[in-house]
């Protein structure tokens, strides 16, 4: 069931930052975009990565001026990859849309918001992990697939 009426439609393209994402966002416009679509860029952080400071373990440092630079600094990080895919919608002036910042686990995350929003479908990038890695690690566009209940375009960058 579509979630808006005539030519209109609501995509979700999720977001990272990354070449990955960049290439599904320009695939989106160059392949399936249409007048009239309203497009979320959903951008989710992955919080993972101030973990991996600690061993990837779930221990808070006791040291609170610490806890408040590591935490100041990934945000800084995330202002700086929102701020980037802000860009990236400006200079295409033929997609309407709006950056939507999402928190949790990324998959979760844009699968809920996808839902939420009642999209038409989703557009994601994949980073290619091989399959070991794949397993040990999960793969965000692997959960979306799984998990979504409207179509799911994944666009994988090949160079």
């Amino acid at each position: 069931m579509m979630a808006t009426t005539g030519s209109e439609r609501t995509v979700l393209i999720a977001m990272d930052g990354s070449k990955h994402s960049e290439f599904a966002f320009n695939w989106y416009v160059k392949n399936i975009h249409r007048p009239g679509d309203h497009v979320l860029l959903a951008h989710c952080a992955d919080y993972k990565s101030y973990m991996s400071i600690y061993g990837g373990t779930a221990v808070v440092p006791s040291d609170h001026d610490l806890l408040t630079s590591i935490v100041k600094e990934e945000e800084q990080k995330i202002l700086k990859t929102v701020t980037a895919i802000e860009a990236i919608l400006k200079e295409n002036s033929k997609v309407d849309g709006q950056v939507v910042r999402l928190t949790g686990h990324p998959g979760e995350a844009i699968v809920s918001a996808a839902t939420e929003k009642k999209v038409d479908f989703i557009v994601t990038g994949c980073r290619g992990l091989g399959q070991i890695r794949r397993t040990l690690m999960g793969s965000v566009s692997d959960f979306v697939i799984h998990h979504a209940t409207m179509p799911v375009f994944v666009c994988r960058h090949t160079s």
